[in-house]
């Protein structure tokens, strides 16, 4: 679904990643794991569209997406949330989720004079999916609060919503895990694993629980000083030498 073919990013003399090539199967739950520092964030940011590569080059489902804009890639089926949830805060869960879908009716000004039967109908059908979304992320008992009024962790799953309220290929989530407490985080895990069992949904996760990636993600890429690493299995990457040595001894064993 994404390929990375040897991209590089540099901030002057700094080479943030370098020749790296990374490929994220179709229904997979890739691991993208690596001590600070990495370059994990940076190659995120190139292939959701907020950086543009020094060189190399991007495909997304077989087509070459290296430069494109966020909204672009919006468009072509590609998501990502952020490790600090993006939510507007001053309006409810609800609404959150509604304002996802592109190019609403009720968005053009002739439509809301002259065809208000058509922006509601729309409105109905999108409040509806909306519904829907928050039932499946267990979120009812929340729908009408403010999104600001939130736990970090039910932050993250209304975020992880927000990509329910489109026709995603691609999601990438960024720490999704962080200053998520262990029971949020469960079913934070849970719905990842339902999108992608159910409904075909392809994901790639920056995480730093080993537990949560070794849960979810097959396979895992370790990323250190810009580069690809290794890849494999959860077990096979945190037993790997390299690996272990690259976390300056810390003992991904442990963890």
């Amino acid at each position: 679904m994404i390929k990375v073919d040897c991209v590089s990013k540099h901030f002057g003399g700094v080479h943030a990643v370098e020749k790296a090539s990374i490929e994220i199967s179709k229904g997979s739950i890739t691991g993208l794991i690596g001590p600070n520092g990495a370059g994990k964030t940076t190659m995120f940011n190139m292939i959701a569209g907020n950086l543009t590569p020094t060189a190399g080059s991007i495909y997304l489902d077989g087509e070459d997406v290296t430069g494109l804009p966020p909204y672009e890639l919006f468009h072509k089926g590609l998501l990502r949330t952020f490790q600090i949830a993006h939510e507007f805060s001053t309006l409810t869960v609800l609404e959150n989720l509604m304002m996802v879908p592109a190019q609403q009716a009720g968005e053009g000004l002739i439509n809301a004079w002259f065809r208000p039967s058509m922006v509601r109908s729309q409105e109905a059908k999108i409040r509806d999916r909306a519904l829907e979304v928050i039932d499946f992320l267990n979120l009812s008992h929340v729908a009408q609060e403010l999104a600001g009024n939130l736990s970090g962790g039910q932050k993250k799953l209304v975020e992880l919503g927000r990509t329910m309220m489109v026709d995603a290929k691609v999601v990438l989530l960024d720490e999704v895990g962080a200053g998520v407490n262990r029971s949020l985080l469960r079913e934070i895990g849970n719905a990842i694993v339902r999108l992608n069992k159910e409904q075909g949904y392809t994901f790639c996760m920056i995480e730093h629980d080993m537990d949560f990636i070794g849960r979810l993600c097959d396979p895992v890429i370790v990323m250190a000083e810009g580069a690809v690493l290794a890849q494999g299995t959860a077990q096979e990457v945190i037993s790997n030498e390299a690996v272990i040595e690259a976390y300056l001894g810390r003992g991904l064993k442990n963890k």
